[in-house]
C-alpha cells in the first residue's frame, strides 16, 4: 500500500490502458479521482475499485469540454487542497488517411485531446501537485512521436507536440520536488491500437496492467526520474 493517504487523477480511466493504471493506484491506497467521457464504463470502474477496498471518485469529463478540466481542478481544490498523482491517459487516435484527406474536424478533435487538454490539465492542476510533498505527474506518449509514419499524421504531430509540451514543462521544474515523465506504452492490447492494427494478433501483445509496475516507480515518492521519456517495456 505504497500510495496510502495519496490523491490521484487519471484521464481516460473507463478503459484500456487508463482503466489499469487507475485501479493499480488504488490496489495501493490511492483515492482515485477517475475521469472519462462514458459514466458506464466509470461506473463499472467504481465497482471494480470498491470491490477491491479501493477509494474513487467519478468524474464524467469529455476532454473537449472548454470549462471541465478547471471546474475540476477547482473542486480538487476546494475538497482535498492538493494532488499528488496525475496521470493522463486519455488519447485520440483520430483518422489513419494520407494528411492531405484530413479534415478540419479531426485535426482539432486530435490535437484537442492529445495536446490542448494535457496543456490545460497542466495550466489547472500545476499548483495542486506543487503543495504536494512529492508531486508527480505521468502523460501517455506513443512511438508515433518518433516514427512518424505515412497515415498517421494528426496522432503522430499531436504526440510530438505533447512531447514538447511535457519536456519543457519537467525543465521548469528541476529545482522543485515535482516529478514529471512522459511514458511510451509501445503495442498494447487496446481498444485503440485494434483499431489502427485489425488484423494484429492481440494475444501477442503486453496487456494495460503489465504497465503498472512501471506507473508505480515513477509516482512513488522516492522517485528521482524526471522530464524522461520512458519506452515500455525497454527502458522499464
Amino acid at each position: 500500500m505504497m500510495l496510502n493517504d495519496k490523491l490521484a487523477l487519471v484521464t481516460g480511466a473507463s478503459r484500456g490502458i487508463g482503466r489499469a493504471i487507475a485501479t493499480g493506484l488504488a490496489a495501493q491506497g490511492a483515492h482515485v479521482i477517475v475521469t472519462a467521457r462514458t459514466q458506464g464504463g466509470l461506473e463499472d470502474l467504481d465497482d471494480e475499485i470498491k470491490a477491491n477496498g479501493g477509494k474513487c471518485t467519478l468524474v464524467p469529463l469529455d476532454q473537449m469540454d472548454p470549462e471541465g478540466i478547471e471546474k475540476l481542478a477547482e473542486i480538487v481544490a476546494e475538497r482535498w487542497g492538493k494532488l499528488d498523482i496525475l496521470v493522463a491517459a486519455a488519447g485520440q487516435l483520430g483518422e489513419l488517411t494520407p494528411a492531405s484527406q484530413v479534415s478540419a474536424k479531426t485535426w482539432n478533435e486530435v490535437f484537442g485531446v492529445n495536446v490542448i487538454a494535457p496543456a490545460r490539465l497542466i495550466r489547472a492542476f500545476e499548483p495542486l501537485l506543487l503543495k504536494s510533498d512529492a508531486g508527480r505527474a505521468v502523460f501517455l506518449t506513443s512511438g508515433a512521436a518518433k516514427s512518424c509514419r505515412a497515415y498517421w499524421a494528426p496522432y503522430a504531430a499531436s504526440k510530438a507536440a505533447l512531447d514538447a509540451l511535457v519536456t519543457s514543462w519537467a525543465d521548469e521544474h528541476g529545482n522543485s520536488a515535482l516529478r514529471i515523465n512522459l511514458v511510451n506504452p509501445g503495442p498494447m492490447k487496446t481498444a485503440m491500437r485494434k483499431k489502427a492494427f485489425p488484423q494484429e494478433d492481440e494475444n501477442q501483445l503486453a496487456r494495460p496492467e503489465d504497465i503498472l509496475p512501471l506507473i508505480l516507480s515513477l509516482v512513488g515518492d522516492d522517485t528521482t526520474r524526471h522530464g524522461e521519456w520512458i519506452d515500455f517495456p525497454k527502458e522499464s
